[in-house]
């Protein structure tokens, strides 16, 4: 049950990438249709973009670690005894759930100190520049969680796509 969850919160992570996506597209379009034949560029247009490209990062980063398609830490582990090398994947992942820990709560309360905060061109709090990396952070843990689950009991987390 824990890893249909896992599953589907990563699904949504991609959906809502690809959507993010399509939205930095329409954007950075609309600012270049904008400054080259309005001769008026938008304002928001560059920071909405910027935004969105926060959001669409951090749904990649999240799926990234659940489907395993970060930086190969382990790379050398293949040399190794399957006793150490179990030991050495059980770290990297503990590793891994500490950074997105971390990365959670200090996104956090960078969100909190800046929420009252706006973004003069977009009208919004500056804290939602933050909120992609605390969630993110927290989709993490639970993904590296799955990870050391699927560990002790002997099987690999199926990639989201499958």
């Amino acid at each position: 049950m824990y890893t249909r969850l896992c599953r589907t919160l990563a699904r949504a992570c991609m959906v809502l990438g690809i959507a993010g996506l399509v939205a930095v597209i329409c954007a950075v379009s609309w600012q270049v249709f904008g400054r080259y034949i309005l001769n008026s560029t938008p304002t928001w247009a560059e920071s909405l973009a910027l935004l969105l490209v926060l959001y669409v990062t951090m749904c990649g980063v999240a799926v990234g670690v659940r489907d395993a398609g970060h930086i190969g830490l382990e790379s050398f582990l293949v040399l190794a005894p399957d006793w150490l090398r179990l030991k050495m994947e059980y770290l990297i992942h503990g590793l891994v759930l500490l950074f997105g820990a971390a990365m959670a709560w200090n996104c956090a309360y960078l969100a909190d100190s800046v929420w009252d905060y706006r973004l003069p061109t977009l009208f919004i709090s500056e804290g939602w520049k933050y909120v992609p990396p605390a969630f993110a952070g927290v989709l993490i843990v639970l993904f590296s969680i799955e990870h050391i689950v699927a560990l002790a009991q002997g099987r690999e987390v199926e990639p989201s796509w499958t």
